[in-house]
């Protein structure tokens, strides 16, 4: 490999770039977890941390990665043999589906392009048609790492209670939380997934579950085997600001670092910051001559963009000379779109000019691989970010 100067440009979807603050926070001394520093920090955190997802209700937080709160969402509200109506939005859609499966969970599962979200008319029409109310939850995947596209959770929510359905939403925001405007309490969310090491801006190793008052009744009924992701002992030990088991105490600092940082930015202008920086990489996608995977406006994600390349074209090859020759790092197309979508991510601690040299590094690779591009493309994004 060869050796590079200056910093490297971690441009995948997440893991995200971490803030110097953050990792000094992370720096500290470890505490005693049982002790009473160890509970003013977790108490504190426990508040904090509510704003993010847009709720006044309990967030449990695990030790663990977006795949491990996956698995606390569907075992604590759920029992074996329940229906689950699922949709291929995408690579991580269709994992998610997997392991509800593999949990002994039934699922109905509407296939998709990886171009569009979730479709809210097909949501209502499932559930006018499931008369009995078999269907126990809706499984939806807010932003589809895998492809850039974000699914409207609130017309989602309103085509559940258009078809007077009982059945639970639980919604998967692991590429959206603090990135995209989330209102779990508002949308009428029951559960929200998430974790630590992309919009949030740490490193991997905590997993969220932020839960409503309907999610937290099903639980006497859900019948799933869960021990490390049973939500009762640790609600119950967090009410003294204490956990079951050993938490990741330094990841603790780094959240509460970190969500200041969120704070004292505010978060509608971390909205707007990354649909600026969404609209102009889009705006450098077409300005190539390029596609942009998401195939609907409404959808497009102000966190990732995908790059459809043209099936002549290899984007693997194309991330290999960036990595190369200018030591930056892109997302790799997954599943069904290995080898034909490079990701660009463009959310967490990012600014004006990361983004300039982000898109410079993918023009001049584009040239470099051989891929017939506009070089306005890079003027066609430097307008959107003058512009503002």
């Amino acid at each position: 490999m060869t050796a590079h100067s200056g910093r490297h440009f971690l441009q995948i979807p997440g893991p995200t770039n971490v803030p110097d603050r953050v990792l000094q926070a992370i720096a500290q001394p470890t505490i005693d977890h049982r002790g009473p520093d160890f509970a003013e920090l977790a108490l504190e955190l426990l508040q904090r941390v509510k704003p993010a997802f847009g709720t006044s209700g309990p967030v449990v937080i695990y030790p663990s990665s977006g795949t491990g709160a996956w698995e606390a969402a569907l075992v604590n509200t759920l029992s074996p043999g329940d229906r689950v109506l699922a949709f291929e939005t995408g690579h991580f859609a269709s994992l998610w589906r997997d392991m509800a499966e593999r949990l002994g969970l039934v699922i109905d599962f509407v296939p998709g392009d990886w171009r569009r979200g979730v479709d809210p008319r097909t949501v209502a029409e499932r559930l006018a048609a499931d008369k009995a109310h078999s269907i126990a939850a809706v499984m939806v995947v807010h932003n589809e790492t895998s492809t850039g596209v974000t699914s409207r959770v609130p017309e989602i929510r309103a085509a559940i209670d258009e078809a007077d359905h009982p059945a639970l939403l639980l919604v998967d925001t692991i590429s959206s939380l603090a990135s995209i405007d989330y209102r779990h309490e508002e949308w009428g969310v029951d559960v929200t997934v998430s974790c630590s090491q992309k919009g949030l801006m740490l490193p991997p190793g905590l997993g969220f579950n932020a839960v409503s008052e309907k999610a937290l009744a099903a639980t006497a009924k859900a019948r799933l085997p869960k021990s490390y992701w049973d939500w009762a002992p640790i609600l119950e030990a967090n009410e003294r600001g204490y956990y079951p088991y050993t938490p990741p105490t330094n990841l603790f600092y780094g959240l509460r670092e970190a969500l200041l940082l969120l704070e004292e930015e505010g978060l509608p202008n971390v909205f707007a910051r990354h649909n600026r920086h969404a609209a102009a990489t889009r705006a450098a996608v077409r300005g190539w001559g390029l596609e942009v995977l998401c195939a609907d406006e409404r959808e497009y994600s102000s966190s990732l963009t995908a790059v459809l390349l043209g099936e002549e074209q290899d984007a693997d090859k194309v991330r290999r000379i960036i990595l190369e020759r200018f030591d930056m790092s892109l997302g790799a197309g997954l599943g069904k779109l290995a080898g034909r979508v490079f990701r660009i991510g463009h959310l967490g601690d990012f600014n004006d000019l990361t983004l300039a040299g982000t898109l410079s590094g993918v023009q001049m690779g584009l040239e470099l691989a051989g891929v017939p591009v506009d070089p306005a493309g890079l003027q066609a994004a430097l307008e959107v970010l003058r512009a503002e």
